[in-house]
């Protein structure tokens, strides 16, 4: 007996014929696609009149499903705690901007150069 599945965001897949799995991370219906990425991180999409003829199950989330997006030591990316900047309160006002000098332009000078207001 064949139960055909829904494709459904954030839910994990298996093939049953290859052992793949993967999870629904969209589902495109005026397109006709479901993008899917599995465990490396891959993208990929399936056309949405085919997922019915895919042998499947729904699966359980690998043990590391973070893919690509595993955490990075800083020695791996050559940064270092030294450089990191210092603690600042976002949501607090902003630092005020130096004023800046405004220089009027009159429009003679505007002719010299070739514009006309």
């Amino acid at each position: 007996m064949s139960t055909r599945l829904r494709p459904e965001v954030g839910l994990w897949y298996s093939h049953r014929d290859k052992g793949q799995m993967f999870q629904v991370v969209a589902v495109d219906e005026d397109d006709g696609v479901v993008e899917i990425q599995d465990v490396d991180g891959d993208v990929d999409e399936i056309d949405l009149d085919s997922w019915p003829t895919l042998l499947l199950e729904r699966a359980e989330p690998p043990e590391d499903a973070t893919g690509p997006t595993d955490d990075i030591d800083a020695d791996e990316t050559g940064d270092s705690a030294e450089f990191d900047s210092p603690s600042r309160n976002w949501r607090g006002p902003l630092d005020e901007l130096p004023a800046q000098p405004q220089e009027l332009i009159e429009a003679d000078d505007l002719e010299e150069d070739g514009f006309s207001p």
